[in-house]
């Protein structure tokens, strides 16, 4: 009897150790998740796009004046930039610092005057897996220019 009883309170105890041990699945690096919009935003996918920011994310024109908030501003924000057929960015410089990863950007675009490039610094927040906030610095559109 005391065999039984001894088993009966060590076997709960041993299910309790395994479930408190068993791994918790690990979020993408904050640099993963910015390259994954990055991808999103060159293929224009807006829901892959979108899925990588919270819902409440914003984003910023430096130093600090909001520009848009939420996926729904978003959506409409970027649906005129996904429609350019020229939208192409790539990373000329690249910085990453625990969950804040800086982007030298070149885009080429369809500018008033025709195809170009605008140039800008993305200061991208990542928290709880999601992009949160964005400062953006605009640098100088370049009419012609191919990045």
């Amino acid at each position: 009897m005391t065999f039984k009883t001894g088993s009966l309170l060590i076997a709960p105890c041993l299910t309790l150790s395994v479930l408190a041990a068993a791994p918790t699945p690990e979020l993408p690096t904050p640099e993963a998740i910015v390259q994954t919009q990055l991808d999103a935003y060159n293929a224009r996918d807006m829901e892959t796009f979108l899925a990588t920011y919270a819902d409440d994310a914003e984003l910023y024109t430096f130093p600090g004046t909001l520009q848009t908030k939420g996926k729904a501003e978003m959506r409409k924000r970027y649906a005129t930039r996904f429609s350019d057929g020229l939208l192409h960015a790539v990373i000329t410089q690249h910085l990453a610092m625990g969950s804040t990863v800086i982007d030298h950007e070149r885009i080429q675009v369809t500018l008033p005057e025709g195809p170009g490039v605008i140039e800008a610094i993305a200061i991208y927040e990542v928290r709880d897996g999601k992009i949160a906030k964005v400062t953006f610095i605009s640098g100088p559109k370049q009419p012609g220019a191919k990045h």
